[in-house]
């Protein structure tokens, strides 16, 4: 059922909070007043006391009993006739009592209600007062989420106050603005990053076309080099794009899971990267212990060949690489390291991050500055580490070595057995 829009189908939250304060404080000023009020009735008797000695009684019994002796009457009429005036007596003094009581009652309930009406009138405005002093935080993050978009999420509320319900909404709200602020920043850059890299081989594309069709005597060995040069810069824009759904079906998780071993996938990588390693060249010692565990079989492949991949071809000549795969806590895990000159900390956890090489950062080694920009290189491989790890709840990591090179660590959930 839809609800109805507008300001005639709209009841605010401070007035309900309003009238909820306040039909509370009516029925509890409602039972008060009925405990109150049966309280009072039950202590306001009605039965006279057993000798009135007030002056007014004591007149009215004189006068009886004088009249009953001046009539002369023998002694039982006159014990009859005193015992009449008694009880006359007794039923004024009942009569009395009984309409004390009711005017008293009845004062009680008047002055009861009087006051308990205004009360409830106070309490309205009271509950209305403090329930828009309650709700001000509300209106806070609202107008804060109205200000917030993909162009404006620097907006936060910083709500002061004790800690409580409304500060921790406040600051999980701000934290969730942190974190949008910092996913778009991290898409923009992205899709800069990932539109930059593919112009770069339409250009050559483009370049060597143009370089060739403007030459008034083409022969065919300079067609031939061109269409190897286009051929060459296509290759590389389709491991750019392959390597961009890769990164984007990581980002989305895992897909399927299934028992896999991350020692046998290391060593098919091995197998397939080995013309690489001969080229370098380059020392691979591998110590390949079982590492089951459950994961997307495509993921976790293209995740331990990007690890193997990276340490052969970001290293030095006649270098060396160590891949070992194992369990460790419950965790399967691949160390993969190599060797090389010295990697600043500062700058390996923007490994991380796509398209982000050692060539772009400040190095105090231009030999690294060489190594890392090769022109083979991506800027995607540890991205897509990462992505993979996290889309199975695993985690990678990486530190620089003390004699120059880099490990890093991937661990994913076992699989037991």
């Amino acid at each position: 059922m839809r609800r109805p829009a507008g300001p005639a189908g709209r009841r605010p939250v401070r007035l309900r909070l309003t009238l909820v304060y306040s039909g509370l404080f009516l029925a509890a000023g409602a039972v008060l007043l009925a405990v109150t009020y049966g309280l009072v009735a039950q202590s306001l008797s009605t039965t006279p006391p057993a000798a009135d000695t007030s002056a007014q009684a004591s007149q009215y019994l004189n006068q009886a009993l004088q009249l009953c002796k001046e009539r002369g009457l023998d002694p039982v009429a006159m014990s009859k006739c005193e015992q009449t005036a008694e009880d006359s007596l007794n039923g004024l003094n009942k009569a009395s009592l009984e309409d004390q009581r009711s005017r008293t009652l009845a004062h009680l309930l008047d002055y009861s209600l009087a006051v308990l009406a205004a009360l409830v009138f106070a309490s309205t405005w009271l509950g209305w007062i403090v329930a828009g002093r309650a709700l001000r935080p509300v209106h806070a993050i609202t107008a804060a989420a109205r200000r917030a978009s993909e162009e404006n999420l620097g907006e936060r509320i910083a709500l002061a106050g004790p800690p409580d319900e409304l500060t921790e909404l406040a600051d999980t709200f701000d934290a969730m603005l942190g974190r949008l602020d910092a996913a778009f920043a991290s898409q923009r850059r992205f899709v800069a990053n990932a539109s930059h890299e593919l112009r770069t081989p339409l250009t050559v594309m483009r370049t060597a076309i143009d370089v060739t069709l403007a030459k008034p005597g083409r022969t065919p060995v300079q067609l031939e080099a061109m269409a190897v040069e286009v051929r060459h810069a296509v290759e590389r824009a389709e491991a750019l794009i392959e390597a961009l759904l890769t990164l984007a079906r990581s980002d989305r998780g895992a897909g399927p899971r299934e028992p896999l071993d991350v020692a046998v996938l290391a060593e098919d990588a091995l197998d397939v990267l080995a013309p690489a390693v001969r080229a370098r060249p380059v020392t691979v010692h591998a110590v390949l212990e079982p590492a089951p565990a459950m994961g997307d079989p495509v993921l976790v492949e293209r995740l331990v060949t990007n690890l193997i991949d990276n340490a052969v071809r970001h290293n030095v000549p006649d270098g060396w690489v160590q891949v070992a795969t194992g369990t460790r806590a419950g965790m399967a895990f691949i160390d993969v390291a190599n060797g090389g000159p010295l990697i600043p900390p500062e700058l390996v956890p923007s490994l991380f991050e796509p398209f982000r090489r050692l060539s772009d950062q400040t190095l105090p080694d231009q030999t690294l500055a060489d190594r890392a920009g090769s022109p083979d290189g991506m800027g995607l491989g540890l991205s897509i580490v990462r992505s993979v790890a996290l889309a199975h709840r695993g985690h990678a990591t990486a530190r620089p070595l003390p004699a120059g090179g880099l490990e890093i660590t991937v661990s994913l959930p076992g699989c037991a057995g």
